[in-house]
């Protein structure tokens, strides 16, 4: 092993993340000189080093498994955008408090699951309903009338799950895509609160729900949130991320399982150098684009922290729950978190991926809480809804969008700068990026041998700048955009910027 330098001008134009690529990479320590004004990062390189192999998969810059070298760039986090109201909570069976909710997009149609309430209760654990609302696009909602069961005094209602007890406070469905899964369990859900631990729950068509069997299928956990379950494809099992405590602070664990009723034993979740942070919700599973990647929307709870003065408290006037819910003495935002698979999560960005904004009824506790679920709503959008206003009588879910693949990115500023990638193998005809630029700024791209060394007919003089804003944009040389004969070899791939975001990156055979 040898040193090599990576000269690069210092801040603010040098960027030192704060969570450099984890042990899987033989490149993860760094020291800094200085040459006169030039800072030059020292990075330990190694010919030795296992390439990561991506083969035709979709990478998105939601971490650094993909990078080794960023000059003059840096890894960038998005923010979704607010869209308007996709449900307001005002049936009499649809709480201040109701929440925990899942999206997810299936044959043609979107679901929504939510909490509600049978009208005895008065707090969010003495009991709840599940409730079901679906859309053909996934912006304007309906509320179906099932006439299932009997609520405040009528079955002109959208309520699949009630009598079950504390199984529905949480109730958390999800499409089975495991290969082979009888169609009678197609659909598969889990719920409860300790000590009895989460049930399991199956379904043919997403509305009749049975339990799976009597006994819980995890005991050991917190639960008291929203708790999600997945069929792995990439790991090929079941996996479970639910809640627990950590030295008094709100973690997660997770377990797997191959059979969704015998599962390991949890192990908590490994947020490296990260400092703790409690978070309530988790809302992970795997990306649709990119599912060996898993995404979590994890809701930041921040524990007697107050931003409301005492005039605009009194102005928002909260319930009578306020008590019990300390809606004023703490907050709420959302974070993003990442996973490959296996225990270890990243913490890339520690900022807020969704603040409460201007809205002061936003800020109190358990409000901005994240749907699990990310949904395609156009080619180039993708949907995430929130919960707003909890805890009161103008309760509603919030539809928001965001750029598809559009979480994060490597972003060069006007001044221009670049990113080279770790030493990589691919399967593939064309590399295809998902970019946007101004009509100053453009991208070009360069493909390197693992010593970095461009490859004749791949450098950056023979790319044309690209210069625009795509989603999936076929990337050429002077001789075409055909790659094919480097596939299985270990390469690198340097993206010269200026003005520009890259989003995701795939080869594919199209």
């Amino acid at each position: 092993m040898f040193w090599i330098g990576q000269a690069g001008d210092f801040a603010p134009k040098c960027h030192i993340p704060l969570h450099p690529p984890k042990a899987e990479s033989k490149m993860r320590n760094a020291h800094w000189i200085f040459v006169g004004l030039t800072a030059i990062r020292l990075v330990p390189f190694a010919f030795t080093a296992e390439p990561v192999e991506i083969g035709s998969r979709r990478e998105l810059f939601v971490d650094y498994c993909l990078i080794d070298q960023l000059n003059g760039t840096r890894l960038k986090l998005h923010h979704p955008r607010r869209a308007g109201v996709a449900l307001k909570m005002d049936r009499p069976w649809e709480p201040m408090t109701g929440a925990y909710i899942t999206v997810f997009y299936d044959e043609g149609k979107y679901r929504m699951y939510y909490r509600g309430r049978p009208p005895h209760v008065q707090t969010p654990k003495s009991g709840a309903v599940g409730c079901y609302a679906e859309s053909d696009d996934g912006i304007s909602w309906t509320r179906p009338s099932l006439g299932f069961h009997k609520v405040f005094g009528t079955k002109n209602n959208n309520v699949i799950l009630a009598d079950v007890g504390h199984n529905a406070i949480n109730f958390a469905p999800f499409v089975d895509r495991r290969s082979g899964v009888p169609s009678s369990e197609r659909y598969k859900a889990i719920g409860g609160l300790p000590p009895a631990g989460l049930f399991a729950y199956v379904s043919a068509d997403g509305l009749r729900w049975k339990k799976l069997r009597d006994k819980a299928i995890i005991t050991e956990g917190t639960f008291d949130s929203q708790n999600n379950a997945f069929w792995s494809q990439s790991e090929q099992c079941y996996v479970c991320c639910f809640r627990t405590m950590k030295n008094g602070v709100r973690w997660i664990s997770r377990t797997t399982s191959q059979d969704f009723l015998h599962w390991e034993p949890a192990v908590e979740i490994d947020f490296g150098e990260a400092p703790a942070e409690h978070l309530y919700t988790n809302q992970t599973e795997p990306y649709f684009r990119a599912p060996h990647i898993y995404l979590g929307m994890a809701a930041r709870f921040m524990q007697r922290r107050r931003a409301l003065t005492d005039a605009q408290q009194q102005q928002l006037n909260l319930p009578g729950l306020d008590d019990y819910l300390n809606l004023r003495e703490s907050l709420s935002d959302c974070v993003l978190l990442s996973s490959r698979g296996g225990r270890h999560f990243e913490r890339t960005f520690m900022e807020s991926f969704l603040r409460p904004g201007q809205d002061l009824q936003d800020w109190v506790a358990r409000s901005n809480y994240l749907a699990r679920g990310i949904v395609p709503t156009g080619k180039a959008e993708m949907s995430l809804y929130v919960k707003r206003h909890y805890g009161q009588p103008t309760a509603y879910i919030e539809r928001l969008t965001l750029r598809t693949d559009g979480f994060a990115s490597v972003w060069a500023p006007y001044r221009g700068g670049h990113m080279v990638t770790k030493p990589l193998t691919f399967s593939g005809r064309q590399l295809v990026i998902n970019y946007a630029s101004s009509a100053a700024g453009g991208i070009r791209v360069e493909i390197q041998n693992e010593a970095g060394q461009a490859l004749p007919g791949f450098r950056l003089n023979d790319c044309p700048e690209i210069i625009g804003d795509e989603i999936e944009r076929v990337v050429s040389w002077r001789d075409g955009s055909d790659v094919s004969r480097l596939a299985g070899q270990t390469i690198r791939l340097r993206f010269e910027m200026k003005d520009a975001d890259l989003y995701s990156v795939r080869f594919h055979t199209d």
